[in-house]
């Protein structure tokens, strides 16, 4: 990721903050006249990237809050190109988050600070030919999926009137619109499965699994929860969704709940 010049010497100003603070409590050494004490906070831990939760905050603006995102971009342009990991591999990046909710302006002026246009941008934004000539070189990508598993037809139906011609198009793709292969649970699986899990040594080192009505929920303590399991056919678990499939997953022990 990028980083202007303006962003560096501001994020860097305010990171050396603290060292110089320290320095001028040494007996007889006098502060510099150009820190202030409106900057004596710490700088983030994970600088030079920037913080978690600005980029967490931009992807979640895009799905809809124009003029947030308009002030994240504005102090940060790169923010246009911020992307976060929901769980399980679901990476959303903020142009995806406005494809797949149809938000127009937002995916232009996302684009416009720098953020890459995707195929899944080009079928909301209703740009037939770049649609086409993707799938062309590259047969069969109709059928990849968009942020939490979202189909490249709906993304282009979330455009509107002025996608319409995209989403012609891809109904005569029997892929574009392939939603995941469901495994259908039972509600006494479902409920069997509802707990808190421990997967470390560290106290925060859990997961709860809540049942909310006919659909389980997967989160870390304290955050915001993802729907994973349904006990009908079409809310059923898609192989995407699976904890460890393809990737190496910590063991979970659980601690309490369920059967």
């Amino acid at each position: 990721m990028s980083v202007s010049r303006r962003t560096f010497l501001e994020l860097t100003h305010s990171a050396m903050i603290p060292l110089a603070l320290r320095q001028s409590s040494k007996p007889g050494t006098a502060a510099p006249p150009s820190v202030s004490t409106a900057f004596t906070a710490p700088p983030d831990m994970t600088f030079p990237s920037h913080p978690p939760a600005v980029v967490r905050e931009m992807v979640i603006a895009s799905h809809g809050n124009l003029p947030r995102v308009r002030e994240l971009v504005g102090r940060w342009p790169v923010m246009s190109r911020a992307a976060i990991d929901w769980g399980y591999g679901d990476w959303e990046d903020a142009l995806g988050a406005a494809s797949h909710t149809g938000r127009r302006e937002i995916a232009e002026l996302l684009i416009a600070n720098g953020a890459r246009p995707t195929l899944f941008s080009a079928a909301m934004l209703g740009q037939l030919d770049v649609v086409k000539a993707h799938i062309a070189a590259s047969p069969g990508v109709e059928a990849v999926h968009g942020p939490h598993s979202i189909t490249l037809l709906r993304h282009a139906l979330a455009g509107g009137a002025q996608a319409q011609a995209v989403a012609d198009y891809l109904k005569t793709l029997p892929g574009a619109d392939r939603k995941p292969a469901a495994q259908p649970i039972s509600p006494e699986d479902l409920t069997a499965l509802a707990g808190t899990y421990s997967f470390g040594p560290a106290a925060d080192d859990k997961l709860v699994v809540e049942l909310s009505g006919q659909s389980l929920s997967i989160a870390r303590p304290g955050r915001f929860g993802r729907a994973r399991w349904g006990a009908r056919p079409e809310v059923g678990c898609g192989e995407e969704a699976r904890p460890g499939r393809g990737t190496e997953s910590p063991v979970l022990r659980r601690e309490r709940g369920g059967r």
